[in-house]
């Protein structure tokens, strides 16, 4: 009777864990979980016996006394993705996990339904802070630096960028005349992000030469220029200056502190500056520098970074979400949607996705239940099955005493 009882409340324990998955089937970033049963110690009726002589050996004659509860087994296998669109929504495509903080410790979670809360920082639902890295004044991010949430402010501002490098490239027309000029305006920012009109002048001084003047501001004024007499060889190429660019010093410029360096393009590249029989072609192909521009919205890579854009056109970084994995996540510890580490997970290693196999991470997608309803309500009707058969064998237990009481009769 007592190893039909054992038989009875672990497979009741069964049902419980098939109950639970099928009640988180649609729980976002759910993993399924399993029983694993095990005899227990045997009682020995008759030991064994080896072969002498003209007789042979003998087996043990034992009789098991029940089942017990092994363990649990959480199963980890890719959810699927679902997409929601909401650029909060994250999903990791691999293994690893978010990692969120209750203020007390570090949970780790598959569930990437996160929200901005009122001081703009990713955080769960639950209103657990997702950790990661935030960007540094440089825009640059620092992994080695100590985990903390992630804030996306509304409004926040990208400091204005001070033009500093200018691509001029095109064609100067060989057959203009001495003294023909070609001229050329653009827009430049300072350190404080204000506009300025910054026009070059090339006029053409001698055969095969051409020697460039500069004015800033309006009303205009002169810009001293370095490396500013061009010369191009018989085949239309630039030969000097050397560095083939054109050098506005630091400071030149009122609100510059630094340096401008006018590009003229490597020697066989697209686009450089050139000197052919063909129309006049000289023109800017891209500069640097903007004024201050407010973050206008963002998006997540899949590497995690936390990419922002911003009214002045630019794109700057903001932060990039952790990701933590481990030599065996089964031995994680569930705690209410997530889990925490035990002494038989191993160790937390911390790293970003798309490195150190922890993974992609999906933006706009959620990672739903891993939970098979076809598997489940099979393995529920094998659990059932066990229940009734172990408790038939209390009943007949039961009659076996019943009849023994009888003898007396």
């Amino acid at each position: 009777m007592s190893s039909a009882l054992s038989g009875l409340r672990n497979h009741q324990t069964a049902i419980d864990v098939i109950g639970n998955d099928i009640a988180n089937v649609s729980t976002v970033g759910y993993k399924q979980s399993s029983v694993v049963f095990s005899d227990v110690l045997s009682q020995t009726i008759g030991g064994a016996s080896a072969p002498a002589g003209q007789t042979a050996g003998t087996n043990p004659a034992q009789v098991g006394l029940g089942s017990r509860l092994a363990g649990t087994v959480q199963s980890f296998a890719q959810g699927a993705l679902q997409r929601t669109g909401r650029p909060t929504d994250l999903a990791i495509q691999g293994d690893g996990f978010f990692i969120i903080n209750n203020g007390t410790e570090q949970l780790y979670t598959r569930a990437g339904a996160f929200n901005i809360d009122g001081e703009g920082r990713l955080s769960t639902l639950d209103g657990l802070l997702v950790q990661g890295w935030q960007a540094g004044e440089n825009g640059q991010i620092n992994t080695n630096l100590a985990l903390g949430p992630i804030e996306i402010r509304a409004g926040d501002l990208l400091p204005p960028q001070q033009t500093t490098s200018i691509d001029f490239g095109g064609n100067l027309p060989s057959a203009a005349a001495i003294g023909e000029t070609s001229k050329l305006s653009l827009t430049t920012y300072d350190d404080q992000g204000e506009a300025n009109l910054l026009t070059i002048t090339l006029e053409k001084t001698a055969a095969n030469e051409w020697t460039a003047t500069g004015e800033y501001g309006d009303p205009a004024v002169p810009v001293a220029l370095t490396d500013a007499v061009l010369t191009f060889n018989g085949l239309g190429e630039l030969v000097t200056p050397a560095d083939r660019n054109i050098n506005i010093a630091a400071g030149a410029i009122p609100r510059m502190t630094d340096a401008i360096t006018i590009e003229l393009g490597a020697a066989g590249a697209p686009g450089r500056l050139t000197q052919y029989t063909s129309d006049e072609s000289a023109g800017v192909n891209s500069q640097n520098g903007s004024p201050s521009g407010v973050l206008t919205s963002f998006d997540i890579g899949q590497d995690g970074r936390v990419t922002g854009s911003y009214s002045n056109g630019r794109r700057g970084n903001i932060g990039q979400v952790a990701i933590a994995s481990f030599a065996n996540p089964a031995g994680l510890e569930r705690v209410a949607g997530s889990w925490r580490t035990s002494p038989n997970s191993g160790l937390t290693q911390i790293g970003t996705a798309a490195a150190g196999g922890r993974g992609l991470i999906s933006a706009g997608t959620l990672e739903m239940s891993n939970v098979d309803l076809a598997e489940e309500f099979t393995q529920l009707i094998v659990a059932q099955r066990g229940f009734q058969g172990n408790a038939r064998m209390i009943t007949t237990s039961d009659e076996v005493l019943q009849e023994v009481v009888n003898l007396r009769r």
